[in-house]
């Protein structure tokens, strides 16, 4: 009997590696605008419409689209569709604003092991590894993105690419290599800093290449002044610093440092003890704090031990070349995720600090960790602040769209469904207020006024 079932997993495997080479091999490629010349007029007519700002879902939508901005919004009662606009009926479905993953990496995939992922992939981010990752976020609703640790020009480009319309991805900011005192780990994206001038230097250098936002981690093991010149120097360039919070070192350096956003939840500890909380109370009475806490990937360790069919998803490796599948695959089947115990308890109580003492929260995914894949880690992030955290889902998916663009400074053209901004929609069947998880799929994704599903 045992070495039956061995035969019937090994068989199981096989199959799965099979199919998995067939998406790489046939690809069914990358993702293409359904509109293939420039976007015109649209109108997608009624739809339950969830704006992003918070307010009452607007039954019977109509939104009009014109070239790539939204150009009124309405109802099948108030605006009617003029002549000469392609319509596409959203009826049954709710649409919304295209989702924001405010923390994800575009060169990982998934694989178990980040440095040996780095040392045989590297030269391939470029070429083969980022256009997938960023095809695969596109086509899972996040029509913006930021990527918080990846080699500098490499980025940049893969950004610029992505803008100009040469890959399907959404619109991304980026950090460029996270600023660290070492490049002990993830060396192929770490900038290090040794010093307060060296750490302004390095900092003016990454504003200069044109970065969106300065990323800081094992933030404790710089002096504060070395953190907190880092700050300053990016506050004069206009840029926002996020620092990571796996530690409570890490929480009260970057507190004493000023820095915009913190990263992450530590599971270490219970609670944020009280001269922490202080501490942050102090700060937001003064200014806005930020928090991208990624519990989504942490949240779900559990079932994914008991039930990993998760991970043989095929669209978690659509776009890659079939090498990579085979050994990344390999690696993943192997794969055995270590939960903390109380994690839920855990990250309930510390969120419901934080948020009692004011702070700002803003949704990302850390996409590409291992159980983490690009193509899902959206809609698990949004799963878990509803229903393992019991949020409202209309809050949440504010926070997922219109709160992130305020943070990124942009707000005036991006996060609802509102005139005159850009046209980046989807929509999906049923209602996500009462079931959040159908944003797994959306019917329809538009970004800039291009169709892609």
């Amino acid at each position: 009997m045992r070495n039956l079932e061995l035969k019937t997993v090994r068989s199981r495997r096989f199959a799965i590696l099979v199919g998995w080479l067939a998406i790489g091999t046939f690809g069914l490629g990358l993702a293409v605008r359904l509109d293939a010349q420039q976007p015109d007029k649209k109108a997608l007519v009624g739809g339950t419409l969830i704006d992003g700002l918070g307010e009452k879902p607007i039954r019977n939508s109509v939104i009009l689209v014109r070239g790539d901005r939204i150009e009124k919004v309405g109802t099948v009662d108030s605006l009617s569709v003029p002549a000469g606009y392609e319509q596409i009926s959203t009826e049954g479905m709710t649409v919304l604003p295209g989702l924001w993953d405010m923390h994800l990496h575009l060169l990982y995939g998934g694989y178990p092991n980040g440095g040996e992922w780095q040392r045989k992939y590297g030269a391939q981010f470029e070429k083969d590894i980022m256009p997938a990752t960023a095809e695969q976020e596109l086509m899972s609703g996040v029509t913006s993105a930021r990527d918080l640790g990846a080699p500098l020009e490499t980025i940049l480009r893969v950004k610029k690419r992505i803008a100009k319309g040469e890959i399907p991805g959404p619109t991304m900011y980026v950090a460029g290599p996270q600023i660290a005192p070492d490049t002990s780990k993830d060396s192929t994206f770490r900038l290090v800093v040794t010093s307060p001038s060296d750490g302004k230097e390095k900092v003016r250098k990454l504003a200069e290449a044109g970065v969106d936002q300065i990323k800081v981690t094992d933030e404790e093991r710089f002096t504060v002044d070395e953190v907190r010149a880092m700050v300053e120097e990016a506050h004069a360039h206009h840029l926002r610093v996020a620092a990571h919070a796996r530690s409570l070192g890490e929480v009260r350096r970057g507190l004493a440092a000023g820095v915009d956003e913190f990263e992450h939840i530590n599971l270490q500890d219970a609670e944020y003890p009280a001269d922490i909380m202080t501490t942050i109370r102090e700060r937001t009475a003064a200014s806005k704090l930020y928090w991208t806490p990624t519990i989504g990937l942490s949240l779900r360790l559990e079932s994914l031990r008991e039930n990993p069919e998760a991970i043989d998803d095929p669209s978690t490796v659509r776009g890659y070349p079939p090498d990579i599948i085979a050994d990344m695959r390999a690696a993943v089947l192997k794969w055995q995720p270590q939960a903390v115990p109380m994690t839920r308890e855990i990250v309930l109580r510390k969120m419901n600090q934080l948020r009692d003492a004011g702070v700002e929260f803003i949704l990302g995914t850390d996409a590409g960790q291992t159980g983490n894949s690009h193509s899902q880690s959206m809609w698990q992030e949004l799963d878990a602040w509803v229903n393992d955290l019991g949020m409202d889902p209309l809050l949440v998916i504010r926070r997922a769209t219109y709160f992130s663009a305020v943070y990124m400074g942009a707000e005036r053209d991006s996060g609802s469904v509102t005139d005159g901004k850009y046209a980046d929609l989807i929509a999906v069947h049923g209602d996500p207020l009462k079931h959040i998880d159908v944003l797994r799929n959306p019917e329809i994704i538009i970004k800039h006024g291009h169709r892609y599903k």
